[in-house]
């Protein structure tokens, strides 16, 4: 069981970033929605509990073995479940099975195909969002801002199986604010532009730039330290 001390600090840091999401997503438009994706790689199956407890619903892991495990032990809540790391090509299969709610880092046409065909032989679909590389660092998975709505069109085109709700992106890791809300400025104008495909998620923003992500545009916000420190 956990204690109360703990319990309490979780449902105080959800309170502080939900606020914060509120007083973000206003400077956009009081009718502009935001999800929020608690990460649980910084925590245990009982602190997701907590947060189930005080109404937060859907979680992320950054790990299909990981995404696994949180799945199973926590089967008997209805929570929604995001797959937010890269997918490695021996991982695919697996992810199938999981039927994550969401598939966030949909990181290269070559991963779409291969996952395209594994879910056809398995007469299964995938949710998912293509993920850019905007802020252009070699360390980050996705693909190329300019490169980015060809590729959009041509997995609707190409991979019947994935449905393709939208965009994901990481903000630019650097100190300079400008940098990284010019990333974000990026994908929110590839997704504005792809809008008439159908994208209706664009995920932007962690626990250190949520705020100013939602600023952007940003429609659902991946937290994880901030929540569960």
């Amino acid at each position: 069981m956990q204690d109360i001390q703990t319990k309490e600090r979780l449902r105080k840091n959800l309170d502080q970033i939900i606020w914060n999401i509120e007083q973000a997503r206003i400077t956009i438009s009081e009718h502009h929605i935001v999800q929020l994706v608690a990460v649980g790689k910084y925590s245990d199956e009982e602190n997701i509990k907590t947060l189930y407890e005080v109404g937060q619903r859907a979680f992320g892991e950054n790990q299909v073995q990981q995404l696994e495990t949180r799945m199973t032990n926590l089967e008997e809540l209805p929570l929604q479940w995001h797959m937010m790391g890269h997918l490695q090509s021996n991982k695919i299969n697996k992810l199938i099975e999981l039927r994550p709610t969401l598939f966030q880092s949909l990181d290269s046409l070559k991963l779409a195909t291969s996952l395209n065909e594994k879910l056809a032989q398995k007469e299964q679909k995938m949710s998912c969002l293509l993920q850019i590389n905007a802020a252009n660092e070699e360390s980050k998975s996705g693909v190329k801002s300019e490169e980015a709505f060809d590729i959009y069109q041509q997995i609707q085109e190409t991979c019947p199986q994935l449905k393709l709700k939208g965009v994901m992106s990481i903000g630019a890791h650097v100190e300079d604010e400008k940098i990284i809300q010019q990333s974000f400025e990026e994908t929110h104008k590839i997704y504005e532009s792809l809008k008439k495909d159908g994208a209706k998620i664009c995920s932007m923003g962690m626990s250190n730039d949520y705020e100013l992500a939602i600023k952007c545009g940003s429609n659902l916000v991946r937290i994880g330290s901030k929540i569960f420190k």
